[in-house]
């Protein structure tokens, strides 16, 4: 058994011979329920709030907009605390995905997973459990981290495209949000052309088409992200969203 098949594929192949029985659909729908709870799990372990509590005793949701996300620790707390988040963020939601292809497998090809699409729910559970963490009463950050880490795991070229246009839309608006929201947006669509455009012409091609599992995953991440910025979106119209600045802000000693 490898991560490229998963343990389904192999029982099913070479414990069951091909065969659809009863004991097969056990362990089949088993290890469906506890790949979205195991992703909703760790989704919901918020780096961010473990973070301000452990280093400065705080709540990082009682500070700027609120969100305990990645953007709101830098401005908030700086670079270190931010980096800790980064790196927690990331492991969790890089373990929800490993889980699913521990039962279903990646089957990489061409750049991108090509499964059924279980890899790509444990992304939206994970997304699931960030922004409505179990641990901390349903209140966490806006999931943009963790999916684009699910992204950079499951689709590694398409992710490139999508980060392009993220730096593209923050290079230009300087708005974070909004780069965020677009490439979520962006990202069902563009993996959708990967499949069908790069490699469906192509009559060798090992790709057919995405995984519907995928693209209801995907279409839902991006549902609740572009949701959980409706407040962000509300500002940039009315111009009164923080914009994206590296410079340090002066003290008040400083005026």
């Amino acid at each position: 058994m490898s991560l490229q098949e998963g343990l389904i594929t192999y029982l099913f192949e070479n414990v069951y011979e091909g065969t659809y029985s009863a004991p097969f659909y056990f362990i089949f729908f088993g290890a469906i329920l506890f790949t979205m709870i195991s992703a909703y799990l760790l989704g919901s372990i918020n780096t961010s709030i473990i973070v301000s509590k452990v280093l400065f005793k705080d709540d990082i949701r009682k500070h700027g907009s609120g969100n305990a996300g990645l953007t709101n620790v830098l401005r908030t707390y700086g670079a270190f605390p931010a980096v800790l988040t980064l790196l927690g963020d990331l492991l969790k939601t890089v373990i929800a995905v490993f889980i699913a292809a521990f039962f279903f497998g990646f089957y990489y090809a061409g750049g991108v997973s090509v499964g059924d699409g279980y890899c790509y729910m444990a992304a939206l559970f994970a997304v699931l459990g960030h922004v409505f963490p179990v641990f901390y009463g349903f209140k966490g950050g806006k999931g943009v981290l963790t999916l684009a880490t699910a992204a950079l795991v499951l689709s590694p070229i398409p992710f490139l495209i999508l980060f392009a246009i993220f730096a593209f839309i923050v290079a230009t608006t300087k708005y974070v949000s909004l780069g965020s929201v677009v490439a979520a947006i962006f990202y069902p669509v563009v993996l959708y052309a990967y499949f069908n455009v790069a490699f469906a012409r192509v009559e060798s091609s090992p790709l057919g088409s995405v995984p519907g599992i995928a693209t209801i995953s995907l279409m839902l991440t991006a549902v609740i992200i572009v949701w959980r910025h409706k407040e962000n979106l509300k500002r940039i119209s009315e111009r009164r969203e923080n914009k994206l600045s590296f410079k340090k802000k002066p003290k008040d000693d400083d005026k």
